[in-house]
């Protein structure tokens, strides 16, 4: 059950992100042909306003399809209309009527002329697999001719509607992070050091006034090494406490050169003000942001591939989390967001950060890139994710 949960969260967040892209993209004027709840093929489907919205077989995440990603070219016709030519030859000369004026960027010409092939290709005996390849290329080359096309669309346009996905997970990684840190909890009243890469210690930095741990004696520098006489690390004493819900503790305690023990009953706190919360949840997401960041240079020099996880170790972490508690389970899923959001920032195709840094070269060029161009990059980044998943897969699996 806890897997299933599990498996559904990452789903969730997969959704939101989603989402986030098919929104923008509405509020900016770039109508999206499809929005499903899963991956397709449709279990259940209805259009409304010229959008179709269903519910796919695959459940997990969403899918939305922004029209004209690219600028039309005589590719598309090539990839999606080569098996109908090749059934019935006779389509070639109507194909060809299409191809020159797109080969030349003349689109409104192409406009003109691109009801003559789908009329042509609707009214011939190909195969039905033949008809629907090549009905889906005149579907992409018209919604790319169309005027909300996402490449004829202002910079800051396009990089709204890339950005709106891996930003909105952002949002829900501080929105989990900042409710979690305004949640009462059983504290005994101590703020613990951290350490260099910004995990908590077990070594109490401060002490608040008129809290149990000053009643029971804990002074700044203490170490708390132990919890009813068994060796704890921070976080199994923080579970511990958490988990007390004022069941006195027997806290071991190393101070200077000294062990001593000492009783203390938690007591239930206020969490953080809603101010205080967003401000820690902004360091939590920063501190996470530079770790990643890190990571990269560090794989390249052949360090910290263990580190990886394919979907399936994320579902097991989310998995363990969830049978320690909701909370747990909560902040997991809000670093698990907040990784799918800086890794989709990468500039690499088809990422959405590649999306966001050709629509900058675009903008300085003054003209859009090709679709050919896209796959040829998209292959580089394409090989990275690949790479990073099978890593994480044999990590998972090992």
């Amino acid at each position: 059950m806890n897997l299933t949960i599990a498996i559904l969260g990452l789903a969730g967040l997969v959704f939101v992100h989603e989402l986030g892209h098919f929104v923008v993209a509405r509020l900016v004027g770039m109508s999206p042909r499809k929005f499903y709840v899963g991956f397709p093929p449709a279990l259940v489907r209805v259009r409304r306003k010229g959008i179709e919205y269903g519910i796919g077989a695959i459940p997990l995440g969403g899918y939305v399809k922004i029209p004209g990603m690219h600028r039309p070219a005589p590719s598309d016709l090539d990839a999606h209309l080569a098996r109908a030519v090749e059934e019935e030859p006779v389509l070639a000369n109507t194909v060809e009527r299409v191809r020159r004026p797109l080969n030349s960027g003349d689109l409104e010409a192409t406009a003109r002329v691109l009801p003559e092939l789908e009329a042509a290709v609707e009214l011939s005996s190909v195969s039905d697999g033949a008809r629907r390849s090549a009905q889906r290329g005149l579907n992409e080359v018209r919604d790319g001719l169309g005027r909300d096309a996402y490449w004829r669309q202002r910079t800051w346009k396009k990089v709204a509607v890339i950005f709106a996905g891996p930003g909105t997970n952002l949002l829900v990684a501080l929105g989990l992070f900042t409710a979690l840190l305004m949640q009462d909890a059983w504290q005994i009243g101590v703020r613990l050091q951290a350490a260099a890469d910004g995990s908590a210690t077990t070594r109490i930095e401060e002490v608040l006034p008129g809290t149990p741990a000053e009643d029971a004696g804990l002074l700044e520098g203490d170490r708390i090494v132990g919890v009813d006489g068994t060796s704890v690390g921070a976080r199994t004493l923080l579970e511990r406490i958490a988990a007390s819900e004022g069941r006195p503790l027997e806290l071991t305690v190393g101070r200077e050169d000294d062990t001593l023990t000492t009783r203390v009953a938690a007591e239930q706190r206020g969490g953080l003000s809603p101010g205080a919360a967003v401000e820690r949840s902004a360091r939590i997401t920063w501190h996470v942001t530079k770790q990643i960041a890190l990571f990269f240079p560090r794989l390249a020099r052949g360090e910290g591939a263990n580190e990886v996880s394919s979907p399936v170790g994320i579902a097991q972490v989310s998995s363990d989390a969830l049978a320690q508690g909701f909370d747990d389970f909560l902040f997991v899923l809000g670093l698990i967001s907040l990784s799918l959001a800086l890794l989709n920032l990468l500039p690499l195709l088809p990422l959405d950060g590649g999306h966001i840094m050709f629509s900058l070269i675009e903008a300085a060029r003054g003209r859009a890139l090709g679709r050919v161009v896209y796959e040829r990059v998209s292959m580089v980044g394409i090989v990275f994710v690949l790479m990073l998943f099978a890593i994480g897969l044999s990590n998972d699996i090992g």
